[in-house]
């Protein structure tokens, strides 16, 4: 049943952000560290003893590093396909709470099985990642759909970024204990390969664990409404996206953020994605040189300073104004990509130094960014419509996250130089700098509240 619709209450905000703290631990220990290495090995180990260079995967032919990032792939494709879908349903049925509590039900236990990913079941790892990915993605449409409710425009982009830097701090404290006991797990008495099923299924555990903090605290909005005869809630979500689809030139400037959203953020994306390539390859090639531990040290920096970051970029937002804040962002990931390629060059001791600093004006600016991003569309959408629209937010952020990587891959190997390839990256965020000066936020937040919404 649905309960008095209260904003700004310091429990529910802490409550929501607790989210976004317990779901960050299968972000940085499953997919950023230890699953990729993991289920890679455990192929190629397959794939030697079938005498092969490749493993079957029903039937087909596979080459055990391609297998993990064929199912990112295939994920992804299945969150463009059935966010909208259910963003809609959640939308019209008023079951957002709950549909956000099921998928990160099932995302959390398809990570806890990541514990039986072993020998001849490395194909196990990729399924329980599908699932699980796309259960992470749902579950963070009706997450982030929450914010307009939970808190007045004033307060939205402290609240966006005091949930960001909660999520940093969660992923990154599980990340820090679970490379310590990787590290130490021999000394332990605890094999390596079973050092790393337990901590892929301890981000399932966290993941679970905290978001209890969520379901009590958070609040259902609006009583839940129940089908017509003859519909069910697949034929009534097609019916509202379509709805929806139909609506979409009322609202002309949501439209034109979410295109300069789609550029800048891709270009964010990418930069956090082939960084500790470029930092690893060597110096010949254009890369750092850089050993594992320098890369997981910078990884641990990383993820601590963007919980101070994300805070002082909602203060910001504050000061100068929300879309200012982003433009300022941008111009520091252009700096970014600038220094990675014209700069890092000396002794190698000098070199470290440089790629640390580099990495604080990246956790500087990834959290705020991203966070004053999500707080300034939340202002754009229309009441009612609040998981449609975060839905087509989501899948902006990961159904075009394959064009960064596309044109640094293609960069590099036109001119064999990673330099050229980090800095062509840069054509991302100098669109957005054109195109998001030319959103009006003010018509954008006033088209929405003039939206009057009429369910199917």
């Amino acid at each position: 049943m649905a309960t008095e619709a209260i904003v700004n209450d310091r429990k529910e905000i802490f409550g929501w952000a607790m989210y976004d703290w317990a779901n960050s631990a299968f972000s940085t220990t499953v997919g950023t560290v230890f699953l990729g290495p993991y289920v890679a090995g455990l192929a190629r180990s397959a794939a030697e003893a079938a005498g092969s260079t490749t493993v079957s995967f029903f039937g087909i032919p596979v080459a055990p590093d391609s297998f993990l990032p064929y199912c990112i792939s295939f994920s992804v494709g299945m969150q463009v396909l059935f966010l909208p879908i259910l963003g809609a349903i959640a939308d019209y049925s008023h079951l957002r709470k709950t549909m956000m509590r099921l998928f990160a039900l099932i995302g959390a236990i398809a990570t806890i099985l990541m514990f039986l990913v072993t020998g001849s079941l490395w194909w196990l790892g990729g399924l329980l990642f599908i699932v699980a990915n796309l259960s992470f993605g749902a579950a963070i449409v009706f997450y982030n759909a929450y914010l307009p409710d939970i808190a007045t425009e004033e307060e939205r982009d402290r609240v966006s970024s005091f949930g960001w830097a909660m999520g940093y701090l969660g992923g990154g404290i599980l990340l820090a204990l679970n490379l310590a006991f990787f590290i130490f797990s021999e000394d332990l008495g605890v094999p390596s390969e079973l050092a790393v099923r337990i901590n892929l299924a301890s981000a399932g555990v966290w993941w679970l664990g905290f978001s209890f903090f969520t379901w009590t605290r958070l609040r259902s909005r609006r009583a839940a409404r129940s089908l017509p005869a003859g519909e069910t809630y697949a034929s009534i979500g097609f019916k509202q996206l379509r709805k929806t689809f139909s609506e979409v030139r009322h609202f002309p400037e949501t439209l034109k953020f979410l295109l300069a959203y789609f550029l800048y953020n891709d270009g964010i994306q990418t930069v956090i994605a082939v960084a500790a390539t470029f930092a690893a390859a060597p110096l010949i090639q254009g890369g750092l040189g850089q050993d594992q531990t320098t890369l997981t040290s910078v990884i641990l920096m990383i993820q601590f300073m963007a919980f101070f970051g994300a805070l002082f970029w909602g203060k910001l937002a504050k000061w100068i104004g929300a879309k200012q804040s982003v433009i300022v962002s941008l111009v520091i990931w252009s700096g970014v990509v600038i220094f990675a390629y014209g700069g890092l060059k000396g002794e190698p001791g000098a070199v470290t130094t440089q790629f640390f600093i580099l990495g604080a004006f990246i956790a500087l600016v990834m959290g705020g960014s991203q966070a004053i991003s999500r707080s300034l569309f939340a202002q754009m959408i229309p009441n009612g419509k609040e998981a449609e629209f975060f839905a087509f937010y989501e899948i902006s952020e990961r159904g075009t996250s394959w064009i960064g990587p596309l044109v640094f891959g293609l960069a590099n190997q036109m001119f064999n130089d990673l330099r050229i390839g980090i800095l062509s990256l840069i054509f991302f965020f100098i669109a957005g700098l054109i195109l998001l000066p030319f959103v009006n936020i003010n018509k954008a937040i006033a088209d929405a509240k003039n939206y009057k919404n009429e369910t199917v």
